[in-house]
């Protein structure tokens, strides 16, 4: 009956293992699509329009003293920088639309032509509107042809602008294959972390059984309270890396629970470094350590045996080692656990090219080995 409160979270833990997993296939083949993005903002797009407007001004210059030169210049250079804000809104639309560069290009080529004929129309009206005397009348002929430096502008700044949009797009799309990378890695290292309960659970309730069939049944209830604490301690925790401290006492109460099962045969010899309690850690790294050393080891002794657990910060890595005495019979203790093999994936995960395991026989004794990066943890509740 003690373990009845637990029941439905276990349920829901176990969902969430096929979930998680589910979710991290899913977003692991996810590949950034450019054509999906959002324009980029209105001050980008009227920044691109600076150089453009340069080179007219530049262009302006040598019609300095040249009658009504600079007049027309200055007039076709406001022009442009009225036209800018339309061609904003057009692009922003077509792409929106998800027009294809085939389609978009000639109906831009068409527009700004059509404004740069309406710029030719404003020039033939500029001497009468400015009252300039012995000024030629207007040629409405031509007023279709002449139009190369303001037809030219407007291309040139659509061409901009379409390059400022490609860049936004990239971007994004790379912001968004980032975010799916995170994601998938965040719900395969709580897949692997959903993983590891289920495996214990099963091996404790089955130390239960077996306390429950030697007619032990006031150590069979103290184990299962201790599983209580362990499940709640452990079922909801919101992150992958916990602090050194936090994970020596999650360890802790596990071997409290398989001291109840194996009384003085378990003998834990601790070796902990000067400050590494604040240091980080992968959660739930040590237990799945320590639980295999407890089965494949000294569960199966018939006398005591030792499992020494040492943390050292060393040349900017936290070092791991976890030492476990076999049964005299055991030569070659399988390293090929799902433990072991569940600790390797979340250390590739986390700390990608920066990690080292390292787990076999060494003077009689069964040893794995682990280096990461040395972190220090912030603490929590800082912002509060």
């Amino acid at each position: 009956m003690a373990a009845d409160p637990y029941r439905g979270r276990l349920e829901d833990h176990l969902g969430r293992l096929d979930h998680a997993r589910s979710r991290a296939g899913q977003l692991t083949t996810m590949a950034p699509d450019a054509s999906v993005f959002s324009p980029p903002p209105w001050r980008v797009s009227l920044m691109a329009a600076l150089p453009i407007g340069l080179c007219l001004l530049v262009m302006a210059v040598p019609a300095v003293g040249h009658g009504h030169a600079l007049a027309y210049r200055t007039l076709y250079l406001l022009a442009f920088l009225a036209w800018v804000p339309v061609l904003i809104r057009l692009q922003r639309a077509l792409w929106r639309a998800g027009w294809s560069p085939w389609k978009t290009v000639p109906l831009l080529l068409a527009v700004t032509y059509l404004m740069a004929v309406v710029n030719n129309v404003l020039g033939f009206l500029l001497p009468e509107a400015m009252g300039w005397s012995g000024a030629q009348p207007p040629r409405w002929p031509r007023v279709f042809f002449g139009i190369d430096d303001c037809w030219l502008a407007l291309i040139a700044y659509c061409a901009a602008n379409a390059l400022v949009g490609h860049s936004h797009a990239l971007k994004e799309a790379q912001g968004r294959q980032a975010q799916a990378l995170l994601a998938a890695r965040d719900a395969e290292l709580r897949a692997l972390r959903y993983q590891l309960n289920p495996h214990f659970l099963f091996n404790t309730l089955n130390g239960v059984s077996s306390l429950v069939a030697q007619a032990r049944g006031e150590e069979a209830c103290t184990m299962l309270a201790r599983l209580g604490g362990f499940l709640r301690a452990t079922l909801d925790r919101p992150s992958h890396e916990v602090s050194v401290a936090e994970e020596l006492a999650m360890t802790e109460t596990y071997l409290a629970i398989e001291q109840v099962r194996l009384g003085d045969r378990l003998r834990v010899e601790w070796d902990i470094g000067h400050g590494v309690l604040d240091a980080s850690l992968p959660s739930l790294l040590l237990q799945p350590l320590v639980e295999n050393a407890i089965r494949h080891g000294i569960a199966r002794r018939s006398a005591a045996g030792r499992l020494s657990i040492a943390l050292h910060a060393r040349a900017g890595q936290l070092q791991l080692r976890v030492v476990n005495d076999l049964a005299p019979d055991d030569e070659a203790q399988g390293g090929r656990t799902l433990g072991h093999a569940n600790v390797r994936q979340r250390l590739a995960w986390l700390y990608p090219q920066r990690h080292a395991f390292a787990a076999g026989l060494e003077d009689g004794v069964y040893v794995v080995a682990i280096a990461i990066p040395l972190q220090r943890l912030a603490p929590r509740g800082d912002a509060a």
